[in-house]
């Protein structure tokens, strides 16, 4: 006899259904977040990599509408199958921007897999990415300080590069302290000043 199959949760239409609703929703808020800010490219194609049956059908078998179906995928076989494909195809997430390095220069005095520095637009979709989530994931509980606290918890800092840590830290903490609405129109007041807009965010946080 050969070994018994593996037991996966199943994949029904209840949850396939819920799960189109939440990534529907995460898309609504990005896109309404990224408009505020001018970002209009980003805002309508964000995340449509998650409508793929590769990605689409692993969230609909592991739904559970408080946290990302990657995640249970992971404890179920050990990785995401869901999440390897996305992070390749979205550049608002810093996994994309890993790269190898073979000047030790570049990586702190060794060669291998360093964190290339984001463009600032793309540091943007990622912070309205990580609002977007709070939101969906937090419902009516959630606060402005949810995406600095998820962030805080992540431990994920390393794996940035030091530019792009300093922009989206400096996002998420104005967001925490000060609000939607004054940090989205900081974002705004520096978005055409130049070809990558947000990157004049960067050159001012550098010198304060």
């Amino acid at each position: 006899m050969g070994e018994p199959k593996e037991e996966h949760p199943p994949i029904t239409l209840k949850k396939a259904a819920k799960h189109f609703v939440t990534i529907t929703t995460h898309r609504e808020l990005v896109r309404e977040g990224c408009f505020a800010v001018g970002l209009y490219y980003q805002g309508l194609t964000h995340d449509l990599s998650k409508y793929s049956p590769t990605e689409f059908l692993v969230g609909a078998r592991y739904y559970q509408g408080t946290r990302s179906p990657n995640n249970a995928e992971r404890e179920d076989i050990g990785y995401s199958t869901s999440w390897l494909h996305h992070k390749g195809r979205n550049r608002h997430h810093y996994e994309y921007w890993l790269d190898y390095t073979t000047r030790p220069e570049d990586g702190g005095d060794h060669i291998g897999v360093i964190p290339c520095k984001m463009p600032g637009r793309y540091v943007v979709e990622m912070f309205m990415d990580r609002i977007a989530a709070s939101k969906v994931y937090h419902k009516g509980t959630y606060t402005q300080a949810d995406p600095w606290n998820y962030y805080v918890q992540g431990h994920t800092w390393n794996a940035l590069h030091p530019e792009t840590r300093k922009l989206l830290e400096k996002l998420l903490l104005m967001l925490k302290d000060e609000g939607e609405e004054k940090t989205f129109a900081y974002i705004r007041a520096h978005l055409y000043q130049k070809k990558d807009p947000v990157e004049k965010l960067i050159s001012k946080i550098k010198k304060s």
